[in-house]
């Protein structure tokens, strides 16, 4: 099962005291106790891998490494070592002993999220002509702490929407290589599959259903990913016994959650269009483009319907990049 909703708790690394030290030979005494290593720092890191907050599903409590205590002779401590957690591009961590949010789009971007504590200073640093063998160290500071909750919002260029069963993994599979799970039963797709056509990124979001938006279903979670689609492709099943309904029920469950929703770009499709008579077709066809214009049919065993869905993403893909 994919976590796309997880709350965790980190902590940066300790700072090493510094060392009290003196030198023992002759003609060279004096303080020589060298400063404590920095803790290490929690650092973010945006990867492509959807499943990468799985790791935190049992794994509540990370901390970065410990900065070395300082040595004598001059030596201080190694820096603790930092704490990479890496997690799905499109995560959004909400920093919740800070109030503040941040957000990784990016593969390979980095943001850190918890600083390591200073490490201490070592008695060498408090010499002075008045104090020859200073007694004096610092204590490491502690590393910051912090309660953390990661959201991931999938980013995607075309997101496939729709009430369950109505072919959206089929056509997924069809136009990519993600082998989604495809069968005739409802909720088939229990969480998000992407695939990537070309350059584009297209995301099959599981089935909605009336009342999605109270969490009913499949829940509102998988409302949030429609969020960061740029487009949407909206299927409603030739075998629904109420087309024109069925488009108007998820729609308005877009509005519930967002009104933002109903201003994205959305074609619709009359999926399973090889289940009808060419009457019955026409029929659903001209109740749904008093809804929406761009309504067309479409079976992944029509090579022509396949064709008209590749020259609208390519006509998206050009968007994407002129925009770029």
């Amino acid at each position: 099962m994919l976590v796309d909703d997880v709350t965790i708790k980190v902590r940066a690394g300790k700072g090493g005291k510094g060392s009290v030290a003196f030198n023992k030979n002759a003609m060279s005494l004096g303080p020589v106790g060298g400063s404590g290593g920095h803790g290490g720092d929690v650092i973010f890191e945006g990867v492509s891998d959807l499943s990468m907050l799985n790791q935190f599903r049992y794994k509540k409590e990370l901390s970065a490494e410990d900065g070395l205590f300082g040595r004598d002779q001059f030596r201080d401590g190694h820096k603790g070592e930092d704490l990479i957690l890496k997690v799905p591009v499109g995560t959004v961590i909400h920093n919740l002993t800070k109030k503040t949010d941040h957000e990784l789009t990016h593969i390979g971007e980095q943001i850190v999220i918890a600083k390591g504590g200073f490490g201490g200073k070592g008695n060498f640093h408090f010499r002075s002509s008045r104090n020859t063998t200073p007694t004096q160290f610092q204590p490491g500071l502690p590393g910051e702490e912090a309660n953390l909750r990661l959201e991931l919002k999938l980013i995607a260029d075309v997101g496939f929407i729709g009430f369950p069963n109505v072919g959206k993994s089929s056509l997924l599979n069809e136009l990519t290589r993600a082998q989604s799970r495809v069968a005739n039963y409802p909720f088939t797709t229990l969480e998000p599959h992407l695939g990537v056509w070309y350059d584009l990124i297209l995301a099959d979001i599981p089935g909605l259903i009336e009342g999605a938006s109270e969490g009913k279903g499949l829940g509102i979670k998988f409302l949030r990913h429609v969020e960061r689609t740029r487009v949407l492709f909206h299927f409603i099943s030739a075998e629904s016994e109420d087309p024109a309904s069925d488009y108007t029920v998820i729609r308005k469950e877009l509005g519930r959650h967002s009104k933002e929703l109903l201003e994205k770009t959305e074609y619709l499709f009359v999926s399973k269009s090889d289940t009808k008579n060419d009457k019955e077709l026409k029929k659903i066809i001209t109740a749904l483009k008093k809804k929406n214009k761009t309504a067309s049919l479409l079976s992944i065993h029509d090579p022509d319907a396949i064709k008209r869905v590749e020259k609208i993403l390519q006509k998206i893909a050009k968007e994407k990049f002129k925009a770029a």
